[in-house]
């Protein structure tokens, strides 16, 4: 007898990526050389210094106990300081900051704190699949917001403002610049209207923030830089992408007290913390020097260059001025579909890149290329479709 799921359960798939890498596994179990440049999963290494921290605080006996809900202050006080350099963003470390386990986890303590079944939320209709997964989850009515393709992917507020007035309850906004999956770089122009809109709406602002420092084209900003942000909006970042730790899950979320603290209600009923020499390290991570960032954005450089080619070989076209850790394509219309191309290559070609409809309907003539292989591995694959 099999005990039946629960209705979330029915309600979400599981994860695109997770379904195709087992493909790739049985292709690479079979002899076949895969070149993977579909997802993003930074093979560079974090600095030296901040792998010295982590065995440094190993080897200490008190370093493998339980910690406190709201991590370390040390690794508080270096979010902060982080902020400060990077943004010229002021936070209370004690207050305004929660650790987490990667920013993922935020997307799910953030809606298991402010939403109840049936309440609406705002996702765009080209974005992070966890947005709408646990929405889903929860029961949450979720409403896709347009990006205007031919305007930079940003938000077309008329059409949100249309949604919010037509669904009671509407309670989170989730945005994401610069934009996975389009690479639509952040721009100060674009938070304040977010946060005037969150305002005059009464809705909870929610930034995910994880790509501003990769291949960024002016200088990083952060959402709480916007006066009367701190009132109705949080953001969520993490050392993922941005200091080569993805499978360290290390993440946090900013925003004021009222909000930390709601969180931290249901995260102390979640978890027990984070593994203290993960912490420690993260703390020395985040004082890396700009010349480390920039040395790491050197190398994402050549990969760019590099896919910018690939693209030309399959007749794609994109836009120039993307930033983050993908690239974002248009298909020609000689391809029939995203899912053909992508099966086409990966079986006959041993190359895997992801199709865009994975990140909504939007994404169907569409596909990413992921920066997080070796430049050489890239023209590789070039050569594979030429040939």
């Amino acid at each position: 007898m099999i005990i039946p799921v629960a209705h979330r359960a029915d309600q979400t798939q599981e994860y695109y990526f997770s379904v195709k890498l087992a493909e790739v596994r049985t292709l690479l179990a079979a002899g076949h050389d895969v070149i993977n440049i579909g997802i993003g999963n930074p093979d560079l290494m974090p600095s030296d210094s901040t792998i010295d921290a982590l065995m440094a605080s190993a080897r200490q006996p008190s370093a493998h106990g339980y910690q406190p809900y709201k991590g370390t202050p040390g690794l508080r006080q270096a979010i902060a300081r982080f902020y400060q350099h990077t943004y010229g963003v002021t936070l209370n470390a004690d207050t305004e900051l929660l650790p987490l386990i990667g920013s993922k986890e935020g997307i799910t303590h953030l809606s298991l704190t402010f939403l109840n079944e049936g309440d609406g939320v705002l996702v765009p209709e080209l974005g992070y699949p966890a947005y709408r997964a646990v929405s889903h989850m929860l029961g949450a009515n979720v409403l896709e917001y347009p990006l205007r393709e031919y305007h930079g992917w940003q938000p077309d507020w008329s059409a949100m403002a249309d949604l919010v007035a037509a669904t009671p309850h509407t309670k989170i906004i989730w945005l994401n610049y610069p934009h996975m999956p389009t690479g639509a770089p952040a721009t100060r122009e674009l938070f304040e209207q977010a946060v005037r809109f969150a305002h005059d709406h009464r809705v909870l602002l929610c930034h995910d923030n994880p790509y501003s420092l990769i291949l960024n084209k002016k200088p990083p900003i952060s959402l709480l830089s916007v006066d009367g942000a701190r009132e109705v909006a949080v953001e969520l970042n993490s050392l993922s992408k941005s200091h080569n730790m993805a499978g360290w899950r290390i993440g946090w979320l900013a925003g004021a007290k009222p909000y930390i603290d709601a969180v931290l209600t249901i995260k102390s009923n979640v978890d027990s913390g984070q593994f203290k020499p993960l912490m420690d390290a993260a703390t020395e991570a985040l004082g890396n020097s700009d010349d480390w960032h920039r040395e790491r954005n050197a190398v994402y450089q050549g990969r760019l260059d590099a896919v910018h080619a690939l693209l030309d070989a399959l007749g794609c076209t994109y836009s120039p001025d993307q930033e983050g850790l993908f690239i974002w394509a248009r298909l020609p219309d000689s391809v029939a579909s995203a899912e053909d191309l992508v099966n086409e290559l990966l079986y006959q070609k041993h190359v895997f890149i992801a199709p865009g409809f994975i990140f909504g309907p939007k994404g169907e003539r569409y596909i990413r290329i992921s920066l997080c292989v070796p430049k050489e591995r890239i023209q590789e694959a070039t050569q594979r479709i030429q040939a």
